[in-house]
Order: C-alpha cells, then structure tokens, then sequence
C-alpha cells in the first residue's frame, strides 16, 4: 500500500485551509505546533468556543459543539502545547451542557447562511448522543497526549451521560449515532472500563463487515469501520470480523485521487464547505493511516 505524500501536500496546497495545510506541516513535514494554533486559533471566540465554519458546513460566526469536535481533533495532533485551549473548551462545554450532562446538536443560529439545514433546525433544549458522543470522544483521544483533558470535569459529565443513554437504547440509532458512539466508547474505554462493557450492548447492531448505509444521505454515504473504529488497540475493532480493518485501510490509500487528495462522500451545503472538507477528510485520512502504522 502506497500513499503519496509529495501530492497530497500539492492537493492541499491548492486546495485546502491554511489550518489544514498547518496540521499536514506538523505531521508529515517541519512545522510545529504553533502555527497550527495561531491556525485553529482564527475560529476562536472569546468565550472559548469555536465556530467561523471550523465545521465546513456550519458557517455560523458562533461557537459550537460541532466546532468543538474539530478543535479536539487538532488539539490531539498538537499534543500538551494545546493543553489550555483544551482545557478552556471543555470550560465553554460545560457552560453550554444541558442539565442531563448532554450537548444539544447545536445550539441557536442567528446567522444561518451556507448553513446545512441539520444545524440551523436543531433544537438547542434537547441533548443529542450523536454530538456528545463525538465530541466527548475527540476529547478522550485528544487527552491521550494531554493528560489534564483526561480530569476536565465538563468531559466526566458528558461521558456519565453518554453511558446512561447508552444502557437505555431501546432499538438500534442511526447510523451516524451509532458510529459515534461506537467511537466515543472506544476511546472512552482507555480510562473508564464500563465504556468497554457498553460497547457490548452495541454490538449485535454493528454489521460484521462494519459497513451502514447512511439513513437519508446520499446514494454512496456509508459508515465504514474506521468511522467505529479510527484508533488502534481499543475493544470496538473486535466488532468487525478477521481481515475487515486491514481491507479498509486498503481501500483508504486507494481512494487518495489523481489530484492528490481524498474525496468525500456527502453533500456539502456551500461552495467553501465542498472544498474545505476535502482537505480535512485529507489530513484525516493521513493521520488514521499513519496512527495505524500504515504509512
């Protein structure tokens, strides 16, 4: 299995964010993590949180749980030098989790141009597992390399939370908030060892091949096993059966393009979010092969 470096920092260059073209810099080239925080940095707002489009689809200047998710995967690359902007996230998270301990798929959006319509119609009252899971769970891995995310007590809540929504399913979720979850158990089981048990509570609803079609998606949106399973050496890769993680990670360097880069396979909502998301789904690509010793 071959990747090409040399063109996806090529794709990236014409193509992608500076943030991404930073976070690409700090792991496959000289950079450091500085310039990848002054990067992530431009999405900040002065309550902690993140918004400006930080999520391609979410052009909202406002911070958002959807923001936040991808401030931790950049957190998680920089390691303890981004140990106090993620501890003031999980500061701001706190200040907007609702009394159950839960995250609201997103919160009010005043200014709802080039938004996807998920976003802007979500109801702020109500906690969603599909987002807190995946937030909580960006949060446990970040907090592989900063270990005083591990103790932040908004990631204590929400991951209680997740746990006692996850023992009260009372039919298998959508797709999306099963892989979430999924994931979010998987890095929670590092340091809370229930989270393995509940990930056996989810198993009979994960398909041995790790492959679901993407309820009310596109065509070809499917969930793969590395939307379950992203990172080595957790119990979710237990789900899938022998040879399916290795043939993924076949069909993932396949799928880098003739330009470089990686394709998605959802429809984005603005001309920028098309092509944002390309460049985060090719640095994304290229960390989950290299954290799986692909690359």
């Amino acid at each position: 299995m071959t990747v090409d470096l040399a063109a996806a920092a090529d794709f990236l260059a014409g193509n992608a964010r500076v943030l991404d073209r930073r976070r690409f810099d700090l792991l496959f080239g000289d950079g450091g993590a500085e310039p990848v925080l002054a990067a992530v940095d431009g999405y900040r707002n002065p309550d902690g949180g993140y918004g400006w489009g930080l999520e391609p689809d979410l052009r909202s200047r406002t911070s958002q749980p959807g923001g936040a998710l991808h401030a931790f995967e950049v957190f998680a690359d920089v390691g303890e030098a981004a140990s106090y902007r993620a501890m003031e996230l999980g500061d701001w998270l706190a200040s907007v989790g609702l009394p159950d301990g839960g995250l609201p798929f997103a919160l009010p959006v005043p200014d709802p141009a080039a938004c996807a319509p998920f976003w802007v119609g979500a109801d702020p009252t109500v906690s969603s597992l599909q987002i807190t899971a995946v937030v909580a769970g960006a949060a446990h891995h970040a907090a592989t390399r900063i270990p005083a995310l591990a103790e932040h007590p908004w990631l204590t809540t929400a991951t209680d939370h997740c746990l006692r929504v996850v023992a009260d399913l009372p039919a298998a979720p959508h797709p999306m908030e099963l892989a979430f979850t999924v994931q979010f158990l998987d890095a929670a089981s590092r340091t809370r060892p229930q989270a393995a048990e509940a990930l056996e509570r989810l198993r009979a609803w994960v398909p041995a091949d790790g492959v679901l079609h993407v309820t009310g998606g596109a065509d070809d949106e499917f969930m793969r096993p590395l939307d379950f399973a992203p990172f080595p050496d957790g119990p979710a890769r237990s789900l899938f059966g022998p040879g399916v993680v290795d043939a993924e990670f076949e069909r993932l360097v396949g799928g880098q393009q003739a330009d470089g880069g990686w394709a998605v396979d959802f429809d984005s909502y603005s001309p920028a979010a098309t092509l944002e998301w390309r460049g985060h789904r090719t640095v994304q690509a290229l960390i989950l092969l290299r954290a799986n010793g692909v690359i």
